[in-house]
């Protein structure tokens, strides 16, 4: 059980280290995952998404402290938990944020993480079977590609963001984000190409790789100050891996600073309130919490059985559709359910668009947790750059425990005003030809007609859309925990390379950046090897 590196968390950066240090066949990698194996149908099948939020067979359904700007509701936080992580389980659209957001890392003091040093890692990390020009990659482990069945719907979607003034996109990874259009997804020959996939699969077979599944980190052990060990949980039964070089935290922006925190690495005085030794007091960790806040526009389509929906014909499609994936990998349960989306400014005076939009081809309640009959359509308005900061703390000092998670959703006034000015923006794309002609909004949202009654719908009505980030940030300053080498301040032998590093929340979905991130951590770590 003694390796050159321990990679602890089997998600999105976890699968992309351990394939690319293990490219060197004279090191011993060693990762670690606390879900099973990716095997389920469900996570290889793209609509399968929409059972994975009523189980946890490879998620864990995590949730907030009660959220005073969500009127005192508890959110809900799923998190992958499986090999690929949320990779296995997220909506796969592929984004990268806006080359704004890493020149921001870099201004905070993340020396080498600015657009032009990060491009790199997109295009390495990346095969785009569309795109070919100097924005994108054909070479790399990531398939990305055009949704394979597009639903009809999401062209009307297109067509009424036009018709509300935005600009048509083919790629909102290109040297423009704003605009409207369909996503490009993570997905190869109509199934999900999950950081596993792509990562780890075709190099299961290399002698030196060692994945290990069905492991539950405790905490991190020293020998003679240096961090060496790892010590888990596995059927009750505890287990110990030895890193000769380093051991690499992948557990994600709430795991990974609890295993810190266990460890002894933390804010002092909430681990001595839990009776925890203080190791190295670290401020920062379980700090800067920060996540996109999202809320969601549904409409009725009655009838429209291209959506995706509960009635006697849609099952009925449904049935059809799961014999023409089981055969051809072909057909609409090749879906990501949010198929377009939307970038702009909630006002003129931002410098960047600050609303992204996903459309979803079902109607989509309480994270598709509540059955909705009928068929219809639905709108994800998120918040890019929310100002709102939270942490995550310990419960206790048990490996087992749920962390106590607290985004602070909505605390900062001015965040309600932009997702508010976002969500009139959306309404009136909703409102267009191309859309009103086959659906209707709910009245909750559509009857909501001032400042104050849309303010109050979405602090009845938002939450996450799975883009938690920033618990052990980068940086130079007390508050950081990591440095720009993704080294643990004042820690020999420990890393971090996951979300959670993320000074600042990028603008848009997270598993690419996170994908990047990783790339850019193996070349580190092999230059200081």
């Amino acid at each position: 059980m003694e390796f050159d590196y321990v990679i602890v968390g089997g998600g999105s950066a976890g699968c992309v280290l351990a394939s690319r240090l293990s490219e060197d066949p004279g090191v011993q990698v060693a990762l670690i995952e606390a879900g099973p194996p990716d095997t389920s149908a469900l996570i290889q099948c793209p609509a399968g998404i929409a059972l994975m939020a009523r189980t946890e067979i490879v998620s864990q359904g995590l949730s907030t402290v009660p959220q005073p700007g969500l009127l005192g509701r508890r959110g809900f936080q799923p998190r992958g938990r499986t090999l690929g992580g949320s990779s296995s389980t997220n909506a796969m659209a592929y984004i990268r944020g806006q080359q704004a957001d890493y020149d921001t890392w870099a201004q905070m003091g993340c020396s080498g993480w600015s657009w032009a040093e990060v491009l790199p890692y997109f295009l390495k990390a990346e095969h785009n079977e569309r795109i070919h020009n100097q924005w994108h990659g054909q070479n790399g482990p990531l398939n990305v590609a055009d949704l394979q069945s597009p639903n009809v719907f999401a062209k009307r979607f297109v067509e009424a963001g036009i018709q509300a003034g935005l600009a048509h996109t083919t790629d909102f990874n290109g040297p423009t984000q704003e605009g409207v259009g369909l996503y490009q997804v993570t997905q190869r020959a109509g199934e999900r190409f999950s950081a596993a996939k792509a990562y780890l699969t075709p190099h299961r077979g290399r002698a030196n790789l060692h994945v290990m599944t069905g492991l539950t980190v405790d905490r991190i052990g020293w020998v003679d100050g240096v961090a060496r060990q790892v010590h888990a949980v596995q059927d009750k039964q505890a287990q110990v891996l030895s890193a000769r070089r380093d051991i690499i935290l992948s557990a994600g922006a709430f795991q990974s600073p609890a295993i810190l925190m266990r460890s002894g690495l933390g804010p002092a005085a909430h681990l001595q309130s839990l009776g925890i030794a203080v190791r190295h007091d670290l401020p920062g960790v379980g700090h800067n919490l920060h996540d996109h806040p999202d809320a969601v526009l549904v409409a009725d389509a009655p009838g429209h059985t291209d959506l995706l929906g509960l009635s006697p014909k849609g099952i009925w499609h449904t049935l059809q559709a799961l014999w023409a994936w089981r055969q051809h990998r072909t057909g609409r349960l090749t879906t990501n359910f949010a198929e377009g989306g939307a970038f702009y400014k909630s006002r003129a005076e931002e410098a960047h668009p600050d609303i992204q939009l996903h459309f979803v081809v079902a109607k989509l309640v309480d994270h598709g947790r509540q059955l909705t009959l009928g068929h219809g359509y639905s709108l994800h308005v998120c918040l890019l750059q929310p100002d709102s900061r939270g942490r995550v703390q310990l419960a206790d000092s048990k490996p087992h425990s749920a962390p106590l998670i607290d985004p602070q959703f909505l605390s900062e006034p001015r965040d309600l005003q932009r997702l508010r000015d976002g969500v009139r923006q959306a309404q009136r794309i909703l409102a267009q030809p191309a859309l009103a002609a086959y659906g209707r909004e709910w009245a909750a949202s559509a009857q909501a007609h001032t400042d104050e009654q849309l303010e109050h719908w979405i602090r009845q009505n938002a939450d996450t859309v799975y883009h938690p980030v920033g618990t052990c940030r980068m940086g130079q300053d007390p508050m950081a925990v990591v440095d720009a080498q993704l080294r643990v301040h004042g820690v020999t032998g420990l890393r971090v390379v996951d979300a959670s590093v993320m000074p600042r929340i990028v603008s848009g979905n997270t598993n690419a950046p996170t994908i990047m991130l990783a790339e850019k951590a193996a070349d580190l770590i092999k230059a200081a090897r």
